[in-house]
C-alpha cells in the first residue's frame, strides 16, 4: 500500500483528498521539491531543503515542517531504494476563487509523496539524450520552483512527437535550460559553460555538486549563456536534474555533438559526481 503525506499525517494513496479550492490547483500558487534517492538515502537534502524555504520565501508563502523527517518517513513506510520523494507546499485553500491571496494565517497545503524510478542504470547515459531546440516561453522567475509547468509539459511533449528525448529553451538565440534540467556544453578546448544563476533558470542543486565534481577532474567552469551555434559546435554536452543526475547529450537539432557519441569528460564527471553523493562526501559549499 503506497502511504503519502499530507498535512501533518501519513495516510494511503486513496485517502488523500485535497480541497477544489486550493490555491496550488486554481492558480499554481505553489512550489515543490524532487529529492533523487539511491540505495535508500536522500541525496543533497540539506540544499534541497534550503531552495525550497528560498522558493517559499520568494512567493511569501509560511509554512514549515520537518522536511527530512517527513521524507525519511516516505521512504521508510514505502520501502524505497531507489527513487524520489516529491514535496509540495501550496497558499493553502480559500473560502472563494479569488486572485488576492488569502489571510496571512490561512495554513498551507503541504503534501508530498515517494515515487520508484531508476536513476543509476539509466540507459541513456550509455546512448546519450538527443535535443531539439524551442523558445523558452515561460514567465520571468524561473529562479522560483513553482509548480507551472504547463510550458515545460507542452516541450516535452514537443520532443515526443519529434521522437527526441528533451528540449533545450532558448532566449534571444541563447540556451537557458531543459523542461526539467540544467544545460551544459564542454568546448573543443576543455572548458566547461554552464548559464550564469539569474531569474532565468532554476539554481539546480545537482548542479552544484556536478560543478564541484567538474572542477575537481581540472576542468574550467565558465558561468555565461552558450549559443545554440557553440553547443552544435562543442566536443561535449550535457544535462543535470535530481532525477537523471548527469546525463550526456549526443545530439541538439539533429546535429550530432562531438563523435556522436556520450562524451568522456561527461562521463568521467556523472562517475564522480555519483561516487560523492553515494559515499555521502558531497562538497557543502
Amino acid at each position: 500500500m503506497r502511504i503519502v503525506y499530507l498535512n501533518g499525517d501519513y495516510v494511503p494513496k486513496s485517502a488523500a483528498k485535497i480541497s477544489v479550492f486550493d490555491r496550488g490547483l486554481l492558480f499554481s500558487d505553489a512550489v515543490y521539491e524532487v529529492i533523487s534517492v539511491i540505495d535508500g538515502r536522500l541525496i543533497d537534502m540539506e540544499r534541497h531543503v534550503a531552495r525550497l524555504e528560498r522558493s517559499l520565501g520568494e512567493l511569501s508563502i509560511n509554512a514549515f515542517a520537518d522536511w527530512l523527517a517527513v521524507s525519511q518517513q516516505l521512504v521508510s513506510d514505502n520501502g524505497l531504494q531507489e527513487g524520489l520523494v516529491y514535496l509540495q507546499v501550496s497558499r493553502g485553500v480559500m473560502d472563494e476563487r479569488d486572485y488576492r491571496w488569502p489571510a496571512p494565517d490561512t495554513p498551507p497545503t503541504i503534501f508530498a509523496f515517494a515515487q520508484e524510478r531508476v536513476l543509476i542504470a539509466n540507459p541513456m547515459a550509455d546512448s546519450g539524450m538527443r535535443i531539439i531546440t524551442r523558445p523558452d516561453l515561460r514567465w520571468q522567475r524561473c529562479d522560483i520552483k513553482t509548480t507551472q509547468l504547463l510550458y515545460a509539459s507542452l516541450m516535452k511533449m514537443e520532443a515526443v512527437a519529434a521522437g527526441v528525448d528533451d528540449v533545450w529553451m532558448t532566449r534571444d538565440d541563447l540556451v537557458t535550460e531543459g523542461t526539467s534540467q540544467n544545460a551544459y556544453i564542454i568546448t573543443r578546448d576543455g572548458i566547461l559553460i554552464s548559464h550564469q544563476l539569474d531569474r532565468a533558470i532554476l539554481p539546480g542543486v545537482t548542479r552544484i555538486e556536478m560543478l564541484a565534481q567538474a572542477k575537481s577532474l581540472g576542468l574550467t567552469v565558465e558561468e555565461r549563456a552558450f549559443s545554440i551555434d557553440e553547443a552544435k559546435d562543442a566536443a561535449e554536452a550535457f544535462i543535470s536534474s535530481s532525477t537523471l543526475l548527469v546525463m550526456p547529450v549526443v545530439e541538439i537539432d539533429g546535429h550530432r555533438i562531438g563523435d556522436g557519441r556520450p562524451g568522456e569528460r561527461t562521463g568521467k564527471i556523472r562517475q564522480n559526481y555519483l561516487a560523492a553523493v553515494q559515499d555521502g562526501h558531497s562538497t557543502k559549499n
